[in-house]
């Protein structure tokens, strides 16, 4: 008797047990009616698309302009891959300086000091304010200003080590000082942007818990801030390698310039600028699976940074809802696949 009696008090489309609700009539009749609403403009922009897609891939493989045998003969030409390889040379180490420089130009920003921040603004002022390209160019013509480099005792005090400056400043020096020191300015800033992004109470806390400044920073501010700081700097990273194309302007054979020396000698100009841009392409595709995997590694515990399929199975904040509709109301159910 109890038992029908709480039966008999359930919701009329509610089934006991906890088992699937049955439809109503009303429902039945608007559940046949209901026609999925179809999205005729995307269709025809999909069809479009795909079909300029086409054509452009068969006018370039049709096109005999394009070379495509001289191409493939200069693929993995020993020039190219030298000039490859000074390229991600000049990439990393350059990177690996602008980050550290970066990280100092950041702490004198953030210094109470105001001599300190002074010069690092004006520092940042000169290198972002200016491009990369007369940045190089002056290196470069750097002789002319100081025919010799040195250390030594200020305002005309003796010379205690130093030489000439063209022996001082070769072509890679000029490349990686170059690219490391208009770099540093904005890594700088990323730096900066990424330790203010961490909430002043997270350092009171730890400071609370008997931490010193360095294990706070360590433990603390420095994992929040790289969720900020890594995807920027990964955008930085695939800059370089492109800007790094630059220092053919001084002569250094990178990657640009040793299809730039092959290309003026026998005019196949097209088909070398297409080897390069393949090299480019695969270099920067690489880079950015690395850089995907370093956010997701610490963006971990972030609703923004969870995977598709991990999104389209939980939600964002819970079970997914299906929302049931009648003529006469409309109602959600928790947990409904």
């Amino acid at each position: 008797m109890e038992s029908a009696k709480a039966t008999s008090h359930l919701h009329p489309t509610e089934a006991p047990g906890g088992a699937a609700p049955a439809l109503t009539a009303d429902q039945q009749t608007l559940a046949k009616e209901t026609v999925p609403l179809r999205h005729h403009g995307r269709t025809v922009a999909a069809v479009l698309l795909l079909l300029i897609v086409a054509n452009l891939v068969h006018s370039m493989v049709t096109n005999q302009n394009f070379q495509w045998s001289t191409v493939w003969h200069y693929l993995f030409y020993p020039e190219i891959m030298a000039g490859l390889g000074r390229t991600l040379i000049l990439t990393v180490v350059s990177m690996s300086l602008a980050i550290l420089l970066g990280i100092l130009l950041a702490a004198c920003r953030l210094s109470e000091n105001k001599v300190l921040q002074g010069v690092a603004g004006a520092y940042l002022w000169f290198f972002r304010g200016t491009p990369l390209l007369i940045q190089l160019i002056f290196l470069y013509n750097l002789s002319a200003l100081y025919p010799r480099l040195g250390l030594g005792v200020p305002f005309g005090g003796p010379e205690l080590v130093g030489g000439p400056t063209n022996s001082v400043l070769t072509l890679w020096t000029v490349a990686l000082a170059g690219l490391a020191l208009h770099e540093s300015a904005y890594m700088a800033e990323i730096v900066r942007g990424g330790l203010l992004s961490v909430p002043k109470h997270q350092t009171e806390a730890a400071a609370a818990l008997g931490m010193n400044n360095l294990l706070a920073f360590r433990r603390i501010i420095l994992p929040q801030a790289l969720r900020v700081i890594v995807p920027p700097t990964g955008n930085q990273v695939i800059g370089m390698l492109k800007y790094s194309s630059l220092v053919s302007v001084i002569a250094l054979p990178d990657l640009l310039y040793s299809a730039q020396m092959i290309y003026t000698q026998t005019f196949e100009t097209i088909p070398l600028l297409i080897v390069v841009s393949f090299w480019y392409l695969l270099c920067t595709s690489v880079l950015t699976i690395f850089q995907q995997r370093i956010e997701r590694y610490y963006g971990r515990g972030v609703a923004g940074h969870q995977s598709t399929a991990k999104r389209g199975r939980m939600g964002l904040g819970g079970p997914r809802k299906r929302v049931r509709t009648t003529l006469s109301s409309t109602t959600a159910e928790e947990g409904q696949p």
